[in-house]
């Protein structure tokens, strides 16, 4: 098998083995190579410990109690511009963790022995391969690497099979580290896989444990979500695993809801196929979109036999101030997301006054 590789990848893995040492790229690094996805995350292990590694690199840093060295390298210039940001590549011992009890990180860190028992404690099998160089200064007439996969767990049989699949028992990686259950939603929605049966299972037993993970952190895999090429389907997945009634209370209030008129859905599918179907790239305009909607179970009112949602925009924009608290969103995302929803009846047509545009656009901001 082989790929083409950064220099630098080269560098870090030809400098271990010179001085005597195992070095592998492993984790998202292996798993986006063999799916031919780019690759702007290099992370390493190896049996040196940390001292051992910053002697082999002058320059890197060691601060945490991980086994995690980091090597700074300064980023390529762009156009006739230095940049002065660096970025870093990690390096981290070969080790065994104890004990979960915050459901985030280890009580205790030891160095392991050899890469299978570091690959085990890993959350996804198509996250726990592995990959060397068989010979650092051997490369074809493309100027490609022969490499090898170390890939104890099955990880390329599931990227086959398009599979999401715990390494080990799930239950015990859950409560290792709880957000671990959006975190397998998420890679789904990213990489248009589905999850295995007993995996996902787990995933509805230990829903509870994700209220022990700060907001900060749960914000960031949902806005990944959201973000991703099949939002929606994630979204679904946060639902039917029960995760979402916990973390989104509001929007799944739409759940069962009927609407009159045109709509087919129930208020809580309708917001998700209408972010399955946002053109938008934009997190913060898919984001509006999926809480387009949210006051409109509490504004319900049956009239006529038919359900009427008036001025449910102006209750929804004030949950999803609420909302925006909850996930520590930044005051700008805050009020974006205010004004979307607030204003999204706002409808043009012809015989509006010039004054009336210029209202609205005083209201939402030209941009």
């Amino acid at each position: 098998m082989t790929f083409q590789l950064p220099d630098e990848v080269i560098n870090i893995l030809r400098k271990l083995k010179k001085a005597g040492f195992d070095g592998y790229v492993v984790g998202g690094a292996v798993r986006d190579l063999l799916t031919g996805r780019l690759v702007d995350d290099w992370d390493f292990t190896t049996d040196a410990v940390p001292v051992e590694i910053q002697k082999v690199f002058p320059g890197s840093f060691y601060d945490n109690q991980f086994g995690t060295v980091g090597i700074p390298k300064k980023k390529q210039e762009t156009g006739n511009k230095k940049q002065d940001e660096f970025e870093v590549y990690e390096i981290t011992t070969f080790r065994t963790e104890q004990g979960y009890s915050d459901k985030r990180r280890p009580d205790k860190v030891e160095w392991g022995k050899n890469l299978e028992e570091d690959l085990s404690r890993r959350d996804f099998t198509i996250n726990a391969m592995a990959l060397r160089i068989e010979n650092s200064e051997q490369r074809t007439e493309n100027n490609e690497r022969k490499i090898e996969i170390i890939d104890p767990f099955g990880g390329q049989k599931d990227l086959e099979n398009k599979i999401i699949k715990a390494v080990g028992d799930p239950n015990q990686r859950f409560g290792e580290d709880a957000l671990r259950m959006m975190r397998a939603i998420r890679l789904g929605a990213e990489l248009g896989f589905g999850i295995e049966e007993k995996t996902l299972e787990a995933i509805k037993k230990n829903k509870d444990l994700i209220k022990q993970i700060s907001w900060e952190r749960i914000r960031d895999e949902f806005l990944k979500i959201v973000g991703s090429p099949f939002p929606a389907d994630g979204v679904k997945l946060l639902y039917s695993t029960g995760l979402l009634v916990i973390i989104l209370p509001e929007l799944v209030k739409g759940a069962g809801v009927p609407q009159g008129g045109h709509h087919i859905y129930d208020v809580f599918t309708h917001c998700v196929e209408s972010l399955r179907f946002c053109p938008s790239p934009d997190v913060w305009v898919r984001l509006a979109t999926l809480f387009h909607d949210v006051g409109k179970p509490d504004t319900m009112v049956i009239r006529d036999g038919k359900p009427t949602f008036y001025n449910h925009e102006v209750v929804g924009a004030r949950i999803v101030k609420g909302i925006a608290d909850r996930l520590r969103l930044p005051r700008e995302q805050k009020d974006f997301l205010w004004k979307m929803v607030r204003w999204h009846m706002f409808t043009y047509n012809p015989e509006m006054t010039d004054s009336a545009i210029r209202r609205f656009m005083r209201r939402v901001g030209k941009e």
